[in-house]
């Protein structure tokens, strides 16, 4: 088969707006897969028209949307984009993009998304002929393949259901496939509402989803705005979860022209234009040190909690962790975290006074900057410096750039502080921990994926009185670790302190609490 070419459209930078199943919001959003050409199928380029009829497949119409999670204005950003048009072997096909990346604190802390999809779908009937996936949340990407050539579907993927569900003005029974099992998605309209959004004011109709589909992914009260228009534009979608309530606006809605023949056109006359009077450019606001950190984190600047270290009953020394400052690091804003030993008790070889892990963080989403561990006598193999550059996904050790780590990936302090800010309800079916949360941290020399399992709440004896609070068990992926049984308890209050750490026979219990302004 003759390789064939895909015409696409150059995209513009994306809006600004975006962990229990990563999948979940993606799910809705339709956001899973590829925007990498396939290999050895494309799209032969055709002359283009605006819309496809009878689908509403508008070609070059691309619809961004800001994403709020409960507090969080800016948790997410997501995009629908309708490509191109041409021949996938010998069917008329059309080609859909879609992509969800949760950002900032609510993707350190809750929901780790970064994934894309990629449908190719017929023209005729808007079914899915190709359907590639990418999630790239884990340590390499997971792709993931529907290849309907061949054999035929008569199920919808999310992607092409909502151009269906447009189709039908919001109304109407579909069958869905995703995961490989098939599903019936019915809309009904259940009122009317005015929305306004950064794109403009819309009269829309409310569609109320239903689906087991829905209900496996732990989503509730699923609604949809149409507008009342011919486009019918998913203008604002709603659902809830058992971490809370989702709402995604619509932010722009663009329509990119194919290439059109050149006609002759008259030589314009040249009108001069007015000159804009220069805008003076305002003077950067100073920076701030140590400014209050944001009211949704569960700790303040300058907590300092004492753990008393022991193995088998023996006392071993006092370990410190302080939220110690909040300055510039390398021109960033930044929080230090740091972990010190502060006593130690004579002949023990386990902790040498002043070891230390230091850990620049954002302070908003807690993210690692850079890590050090200083260690001494036994432990001084372990030293080590990371620096981490988020946007770009790298780490950087030992003088060389490690290859690309996840988004959002942990060090082992920081995820320390920010577990606590990780809403960790215990599932209510023990048989199926559909609350685990997956973090990616980096150990070593490499990331792993930790699995946090909550419970319910425990009984725990602490410096002789018996305190309620909730047990984390934590997975590393490394056998070595992980054979050690590594488990927290997390306060029940607000302020979700870590009471005790347990690793082996190794044991860290919270002695004290104290508030110790930076300097």
């Amino acid at each position: 088969m003759d390789t064939l070419k895909l015409q696409t459209f150059n995209l513009k930078n994306k809006s600004a707006f975006f962990r229990f199943s990563r999948r979940l919001i993606c799910l809705l959003f339709l956001s899973v897969s590829a925007f990498v050409i396939l290999q050895h199928t494309s799209v032969q380029s055709q002359t283009k028209s605006r819309t496809l009829s009878p689908v509403p497949f508008r070609l070059g119409e691309r619809l961004t949307y800001n994403i709020s999670f409960e507090k969080f204005n800016n948790a997410a950003y997501a995009e629908i984009y309708v490509v191109s048009r041409g021949k996938l072997g010998d069917k008329d096909a059309v080609e859909l993009r879609s992509k969800l990346k949760t950002i900032d604190f609510v993707s350190a802390a809750f929901y780790l998304l970064d994934e894309t999809r990629t449908t190719f779908a017929s023209a005729e009937t808007g079914l899915p002929l190709y359907v590639k996936k990418v999630s790239n949340v884990g340590i390499l990407p997971k792709e993931t393949i529907n290849n309907y050539m061949i054999v035929p579907t008569a199920n919808y993927d999310l992607l092409t259901l909502i151009y269906q569900a447009r189709n039908a003005g919001g109304t109407g029974n579909f069958l869905l496939q995703e995961d490989d099992r098939n599903y019936s998605v019915s809309l009904l309209n259940t009122g009317s509402e005015t929305i306004k959004t950064d794109a403009g004011e819309f009269d829309t109709t409310i569609s109320t989803a239903q689906s087991q589909f829905f209900t496996d992914k732990g989503i509730t009260d699923l609604r949809i705005n149409f507008s009342v228009d011919t486009s019918h534009l998913p203008v604002l979608i709603r659902f809830k979860t058992a971490k809370g309530d989702f709402r995604a606006e619509i932010a722009s809605i663009q329509v990119i022209e194919g290439e059109t023949a050149a006609e002759p056109t008259p030589t314009p006359v040249q009108i001069p234009r007015p000159q804009p009077t220069p805008k003076p450019i305002p003077t950067p606001t100073p920076y701030i040190e140590n400014a209050p950190l944001l009211p949704e984190l569960p700790f303040k600047l300058g907590e300092t909690l004492d753990y008393q270290v022991s193995t088998n009953g023996k006392f071993l020394g006092i370990v410190t962790l302080q939220a110690k400052e909040r300055k510039q690091f390398l021109g960033q804003d930044s929080l230090l975290l740091t972990a010190t030993v502060t006593e130690t008790q004579p002949g023990q070889q386990v902790l040498n006074l002043n070891d230390s892990i230091t850990a620049q963080v954002s302070p908003d989403s807690l993210a690692p900057q850079q890590i050090n561990l200083k260690f001494s006598n036994l432990f001084s193999s372990y030293n080590q410096t990371v620096q981490f550059d988020q946007k770009a996904g790298t780490a950087t050790f030992g003088g060389k750039l490690h290859p690309e780590i996840p988004v959002g990936t942990h060090s082992v302090l920081s995820l320390a502080y920010a577990i606590r800010a990780f809403n960790l309800k215990p599932s209510k079916d023990l048989t199926n921990p559909v609350n685990d949360t997956r973090v990616a941290v980096f150990l070593g020399a490499d990331a792993n994926v930790f699995i946090l399992r909550p419970s319910t709440a425990d009984i725990i004896n602490l410096k002789g009185e018996k305190v309620a609070a909730q047990l984390i068990s934590v997975t590393t992926g490394n056998p070595q670790i992980d054979t050690l049984n590594l488990r927290l308890w997390l306060s029940l209050d607000e302020k979700r302190i870590p009471l005790r750490f347990a690793l082996g026979s190794y044991q860290a219990d919270l002695v004290a609490e104290k508030q110790i302004p930076p300097k």
